[in-house]
Order: C-alpha cells, then structure tokens, then sequence
C-alpha cells in the first residue's frame, strides 16, 4: 500500500512551446526550504508529496532511454524498469523530471530502502535487485516533448501535457497534485512522510535554479552533509568505524556539524569505512580545524562522500542535535552541499 495522496488534476496544453531538438540532459531546477504559502495565496499554489528518493531526468529520443541523476551521472543500468517509459511517450521525444523512490514493507518510500538500489554499477546485478528491491519513478514535470521546448510555459500547462501523454504502468506514475496544502501537510505528517512541495502554478521551469517558486516544506529534518572524516567505535563496535564527521560549505569553506554515529547496520559501516579507507588524508579538512573534544582520535579524508542526515534541529553551537545516518547520496556534488 502506498501513502494515500487526494486525486487532483490539472489541464492544458503546449501553446507557446518552442520547436527544438530533445536534449540529452536538462539541469534540475531546485526548490527552496520554505513554510506553507499563507492562505490568502493559497490559490496560486499546487501542492504534492515530497519523495523521499533519487531525482531523475529521463531523456527519451523516442528510440531510446537515458535517465540521468541530479549532477549528471548516468544511471540508466540502474533502473531497467523504467525502459517502458519510451514506448509510452508513443516513439515521441520527451525530457521528463521526478523522483525514483523505493518503498518500505509498510508502504512507505524510504531512502535507506532505495540505498538497494541506487549504487548498484552492474547491469546484471540491477536486473536481480529490481525483482527484490522494486522501484517506481513518480513524475511530476515535462520539459521538452515531441521537439518543444516546455520549460517557458507555466507549471499548469506542463502538467496537462504529462497528464494527457501516457499511461502510468507498475514503474511509474504520475505525482497527484492538490489544491489544499493544509490538508495534505496534515496527511504526510501522519503518514510520517518527509513533507511536501508547494509549486506556483505560474512559475516557468529554470533549468538548475534554485527558485522561491518552488518551496519545500518538510515534516521531519533530513539534509545532506559531506563527510570529512571518522572516529574509531568503542565497545560493540570497537576496531570499526563509530562515527562521522560532517560539515557543509559555507564560502568555499567545510565546516563542521556534527558526528553522526547512529542509523548504520553491519554492512554499511563496513562498506562506508572501506570507502573512506581509500579517502584519507593527513590534514583536517574542517575550517575552522576541529577541536580535540570534538574529534578524539580522528581520521580525516578527502571531502568527496555526501551522506543523507536525519536530525531533530540544530544546537545554538551549530551542530545536529540527535543525527541519525540515512545512507550514501552519489547523486550530489560535495561543494553543493550548504547549511540547510
């Protein structure tokens, strides 16, 4: 069973799109950490569930399919699933934007379920993992079609053309969208949901921008930190990896947040520490450098490894209050990682 998401749709159509050749890949545009909009705008608002999953840029030809992560690495092998998705665009060139998620036996989606997923570089493999480790791409936008360039027209006219294109299948479907975010707010959170996205129906798309036209209002804290190094475990996990060391880029500058040592299970602390093993370095890569009380015994590496973080908030020193590891993102460029 999946969350339970009203039924909303919108309509209309590609007038004023521009005639031009498909891309192979269109830069996500990004959304704000925001509040709900007040209610006296609430009109001009389209509502959805925030997925808790991988964004996907799906490229089509109208022969063949490339799906592409937010920072432009090819994950196609990654999903085989999601080949059906070409052949419902009708042998038509399309560029669509959403996010593949992975679900929980209770139904839920889970980053830490996808993590079965998303990492895995062989074709055969992905083939075996798709029978245990389903997936489906929840669509929530389309930016170029048949040879026109959508990305000027507003968000309700982008979603009538994806919601008349297709037919969903069991890989993927299209995002519900709401007119009432009170309401839906109220659902995700009792479904224990990360949150939701506010989408202003007249916002044009901007390709890798990051827009107040689209605003994330998240129910639970999650953000993703770079890793710039580790301490030893002690007790159960003493001779294995105990804790990260993470921080964010504020002014070309890594700086710390906070040691993450819960949220693992045995084979991720082995495979995190193996990765990090090939990672390290002499010098402590935190500006300003860590103090002893912070870091005992710390191993520094090079900050390349973004991990997702569940947090309850922040402490008035800047650092996560009861951090919690969620999984591995390659998804994300280290140097794009900022305070949220």
């Amino acid at each position: 069973m999946h969350p339970v998401e009203p039924s909303d749709r919108g309509s209309g159509a590609s007038r004023g799109a521009r005639a031009q050749r498909v891309p192979a890949f269109v830069a996500p545009m990004k959304a704000v950490t925001s509040e709900l909009p007040p209610a006296i705008e609430e009109a001009a608002w389209s509502y959805e569930v925030k997925w808790d999953g991988m964004r996907i840029i799906a490229c089509t030809d109208g022969a063949a399919l490339q799906l592409w992560s937010g920072n432009r690495i090819d994950v196609t092998h990654r999903f085989p699933e999601l080949a059906s998705v070409t052949a419902a665009m009708g042998g038509r060139a399309a560029v669509l934007d959403g996010e593949v998620v992975a679900f929980d036996i209770a139904g839920l989606p889970r980053f830490s379920t996808l993590q079965g997923r998303m990492h895995i570089d062989d074709p055969k493999e992905a083939l075996r993992r798709a029978a245990t480790v389903p997936i489906q791409y929840m669509v929530f936008d389309i930016v170029h079609f048949d040879g026109h360039d959508l990305t000027s027209l507003p968000f309700t006219q982008r979603v009538a053309v994806l919601d008349e294109l297709f037919e969903e299948d069991g890989a993927w479907h299209r995002v519900s969208r709401h007119d009432n975010g009170t309401d839906l707010l109220d659902a995700v959170r009792a479904q224990r949901l990360e949150g939701l996205m506010a989408k202003r129906r007249d916002s044009p798309y901007a390709p890798g921008r990051r827009s107040p036209s689209w605003r994330k209002v998240k129910v639970r804290n999650h953000a993703e930190f770079v890793v710039g190094g580790w301490l030893p475990g002690a007790g159960a996990r003493s001779g294995r990896l105990g804790a990260l060391l993470v921080g964010y880029y504020e002014d070309g500058r890594l700086v710390f947040a906070g040691r993450v040592g819960s949220g693992f299970n045995d084979n991720e602390l082995d495979t995190v520490a193996a990765l990090l093993a090939d990672v390290a370095r002499d010098g402590d890569p935190f500006t300003p450098p860590l103090r002893r009380v912070d870091a005992p015994g710390a191993h520094f590496v090079e900050p390349r490894m973004v991990v997702e973080v569940a947090y309850a908030d922040w402490t008035n020193d800047g650092r996560l209050r009861h951090p919690s590891y969620l999984g591995r993102r390659f998804d994300k460029d280290p140097r794009s990682i900022t305070r949220p």
